[in-house]
């Protein structure tokens, strides 16, 4: 039996096997259009697990160059054009009201991204959903902050959709897509946290149910509950701002 490389070491293994990837898409090797190995050929070319090529393969699809067929393989797409200046979460929003702003858009990918991976998610996704809601139940357990296993579960959603625009979506909004991951007060990250966190957990888990049980539409529903609850605390927040005349989160 092979034994696994530990974590640092996975992370460098598959940052060289996708660097590598990089280099033959560049050089023409796999031009665009053109399929990529196998997993299996590709872990003997490598010498390497099936984690590890898979890391590497999403960090391809993060990056815009590959992309996920469901049932065909992983393909080889055009490079993505330099960035035209669209920086839409790129500046520090301290206003309530920019969160809100940014929940909805959220909301209008994500929701499609859960009813879709309901649909298309393999075994091995399914099982990277229920590892983040592990995580994310341990860090609250353990009183710590859950922000980055909430992220990580939103990341296992949209990869399983088995369409990398929706990995990329996310990806490029980070962790910042997590709206407390912006509070600057500590007092209003602790009033939001407490009991906020055993709530979250139940919504997380009415979405990965719905996927398992393969209900798009449940699937749906469960993800428009899940962040219609985090715009509905946002907007108590937001009154309670302006009863006190502010609108900043940070005062």
């Amino acid at each position: 039996m092979a034994i696994e490389p530990g974590a640092k070491a996975k992370i460098s293994l598959s940052a060289k096997v996708a660097d590598t990837l990089r280099g033959d898409i560049a050089q023409g090797v796999f031009p665009v259009g053109a399929k990529l190995p196998t997993e299996p050929a590709l872990i003997e070319r490598f010498g390497v697990s099936r984690t590890v090529v898979r890391e590497a393969i999403a960090a391809l699809r993060a990056d815009g160059l590959v992309e996920s067929r469901h049932g065909s393989g992983v393909f080889v797409m055009e490079p993505p054009a330099p960035s035209g200046g669209l920086h839409l979460f790129d500046e520090v929003h301290r206003r309530i009201s920019d969160i809100i702003e940014e929940l909805e858009l959220r909301a209008s990918v994500e929701i499609e991204a859960a009813g879709l991976a309901a649909e298309r998610c393999s075994p091995a996704q399914e099982a990277e959903i229920e590892a983040q809601l592990g995580q994310f139940e341990r860090m609250m357990q353990d009183g710590k902050s859950t922000a980055q296993a909430d992220f990580e579960f939103h990341m296992a959603v949209a990869r399983a959709t088995n369409n990398s625009r929706f990995e990329a979506f996310l990806s490029h909004l980070g962790k910042r897509t997590i709206p407390r991951s912006k509070l600057a007060d500590e007092k209003t990250i602790q009033a939001l946290r407490e009991n906020r966190d055993a709530q979250l957990h139940q919504e997380h888990l009415a979405v990965a149910e719905a996927i398992y049980a393969r209900d798009p539409q449940r699937a749906r529903e469960a993800m428009r509950t899940h962040l219609g609850g985090s715009l509905k605390r946002y907007r108590v927040l937001g009154r309670s701002a302006t009863e006190n005349n502010t609108t900043s989160i940070d005062q």
